[in-house]
């Protein structure tokens, strides 16, 4: 698509988005007039599987093969073919609270919330769909767009999910009759990125798979998939960050980095177990199971045992040698896909068993090394993740968080059921809130991107963290932030922006489903309202400059993916059925893409073809 430039194609698009307001809220937008698949209104599991399996609401949609097949790369490296796959898991553990069905006040309530996230949601895309079309990401304010991620339509594949889940099936349809044309053996860039690659496209397709059952969604995937396995051609086997797009058609092989970002490597096993399981090709799984074992093995040969740092050296095969350690930007989905890898694989077989012990250690760990409390004036029992350096005098913890990091809780909670473990749970909850609390503390209600917070001191903790106005101001005269007016508590705003992050609210959503605590989904709403009243433009949502400025100051040309893929599906689903993506039945990636747990004997045919 060209650049929206003239004056008619400028008229054309405020046409359209004028249509959309004036449309009846909870329906598909009526400019989509050739597609017409089934009901928009909210959509629990049972009629999500009834509507998977009704051949009349699966359009024959015929994907284009790409220029070049990346299954015929023939390696320079071979790769190892084991471990073999797990078998299906047998049993797990409950995760979900056992909803009961709300009053009548309450549900009409939560399904005014539901309505106005999905009115956002759609604003967005008739946005994007005007203005962006089949490009990487709109760009708010201006109307034009960016091809950020070799220019693949990452918003397009990122949002295929939301879309199903929101009842959207025209515009679903439409985006996957589009995304089937995409060449995944062209790029707008040399190089490709391999952790978003993976967690985006090979993620949103799976996922998108998963709901619909739609079989062009998977041979899409399988097209990305042997992209990404082309970037394990190498001499040690450990894939490279960044696939050299023309060399690796060759197969004569990549050179791996020296130092990548620990949770680079370390994301990738969701998408590539879950990619064996629904095709039955055991060489996904067996490549990130080197990559794990290496993780594995060296777990407590590290400066902090349990943890890695936030740098490794993949071509010397060392995750050992840094300092450094967080569970924030840089490392956080490493050790996100740790208790989810053990949801999606289970323990029985050896190959899979190694990921309880793993999330275990590295839990255990952050909660003696990372997590604090924070003095504030209303002595809130909450929890904040910061950074820990280990140096010649020991680990030194570094009262430093991030909006990276708000994922903690949630995860925390998660392997809470997963582990049986109250204590997990009760970190996470405490996390959680913590996240919540730096919302609130903001005069726009939502929190920096990165701040400081000053330490309860430990004689403090028996007087259940008093506030001490001498002890804080001595905290905040050491920050170079210190002169500025921050919430009490707050000695910095290093990063006062927002980008329209979703780990706050991914944590919420995770707390109210398997809490059932309704406080949840009321401190959601709080959070919904701010982030969408401050990063509100005239065609979607914007980043905000600064969180403690009225409003949030000046707003950003720049709208990730991650906004309907994550953000808005979080706030969604917290409002939504709660059967709508059980944490029973689905394993969400670090994009939100939700993948199904598969169960033993557990299959499902679409068009006369049985995929499990």
């Amino acid at each position: 698509m060209a650049r929206l430039r003239t004056r008619h194609i400028a008229l054309c698009a405020i046409l359209i988005l004028g249509i959309y307001f004036f449309l009846p809220r909870d329906n598909a937008p009526s400019y989509l007039p050739h597609f017409s698949y089934g009901p928009s209104s909210r959509t629990g599991t049972h009629a999500l599987a009834q509507h998977m399996n009704d051949p009349a609401h699966i359009p024959d949609i015929t994907a284009s093969n790409s220029s070049f097949d990346w299954s015929s790369v023939k390696f320079t490296y071979s790769l190892p073919q084991t471990p073999l796959l797990p078998p299906p898991v047998a049993h797990r553990p409950r995760i979900q609270h056992r909803f009961k069905p709300d009053r009548a006040d309450v549900a009409a309530v939560q399904e005014q919330r539901r309505l106005k996230v999905k009115r956002v949601f759609q604003k967005s895309w008739a946005s994007y769909r005007a203005m962006a079309w089949m490009k990487d990401a709109l760009k708010p304010i201006s109307g034009k767009y960016v091809d950020q991620f070799s220019g693949w339509a990452a918003t397009l594949v990122d949002s295929l999910d939301t879309l199903w889940m929101l009842g959207m099936r025209e515009e679903f349809y439409e985006a996957v009759e589009a995304v089937a044309a995409i060449d995944f053996g062209k790029s707008t860039s040399a190089t490709v990125n391999t952790f978003e690659t993976c967690i985006r496209y090979l993620g949103g397709f799976i996922a998108a798979y998963d709901l619909s059952g739609h079989p062009v969604l998977l041979q899409k995937a399988v097209e990305v998939g042997d992209l990404l396995y082309a970037g394990f051609n190498t001499q040690n086997g450990m894939p490279v960050d960044f696939i050299d797009f023309e060399t690796a058609k060759e197969g004569t092989g990549l050179r791996v980095e020296s130092q990548v970002v620990s949770a680079s490597p370390g994301t990738i096993t969701l998408e590539f177990s879950r990619l064996s399981q629904l095709t039955g090709n055991n060489k996904y799984y067996a490549a990130v199971s080197q990559v794990m074992d290496l993780f594995h093995e060296n777990q407590n040969a590290t400066r902090l045992p349990g943890m890695w740092p936030m740098m490794v050296s993949m071509s010397e095969k060392d995750v050992t040698f840094g300092y450094q350690f967080t569970i924030g930007g840089n490392a956080d989905s490493l050790y996100e896909y740790l208790p989810k890898a053990h949801a999606l694989l289970g323990s029985a077989d050896p190959s899979s068993k190694k990921y309880e012990a793993m999330s275990r250690f590295f839990m255990d760990t952050a909660m003696n090394n990372l997590f604090f409390r924070p003095m504030i004036p209303g002595r809130e029992d909450i929890l904040i993740s910061g950074n820990c350096d280990v140096l010649q005098g020991g680990p030194r913890l570094d009262p430093e968080s991030e909006h990276l990091s708000c994922f903690i809780g949630g995860l925390y909670a998660l392997a809470g059921r997963l582990f049986n473990s109250d204590e997990y749970l009760d970190v996470g909850s405490k996390l959680a809130r913590g996240c919540a609390y730096a919302y609130k503390s903001f005069p726009t209600g939502i929190m920096p991107e990165r701040y400081n917070m000053a330490l309860c001191p430990v004689e403090n903790h028996r007087r259940g963290c008093a506030w001490d106005e001498a002890a804080f101001a001595e905290a905040a005269a050491d920050r170079p932030q210190h002169k500025i007016d921050l919430p009490k508590g707050f000695t910095t705003a290093k990063d006062p922006r927002y980008i329209l992050r979703p780990e706050a609210i991914e944590s919420i959503f995770i707390l109210w489903r398997i809490t059932g605590d309704p406080s949840w989904r009321d401190t959601a709403w709080d959070m919904f309202q701010a982030v969408a009243g401050a990063t509100d433009t005239v065609y979607a949502n914007a980043a905000i400059m600064d969180v403690n400025a009225p409003g949030g100051g000046e707003k950003e040309d720049y709208m990730e993916s991650f906004w309907m893929a994550e953000t808005l599906k979080y706030f969604y689903l917290c409002f939504a059925d709660t059967d709508l993506i059980s944490l029973d039945e689905f394993v969400l990636n670090t994009e939100a893409h939700p993948f199904r747990l598969s169960k033993a004997k557990q299959s499902f045919e679409i068009k006369g073809k049985d995929r499990s």
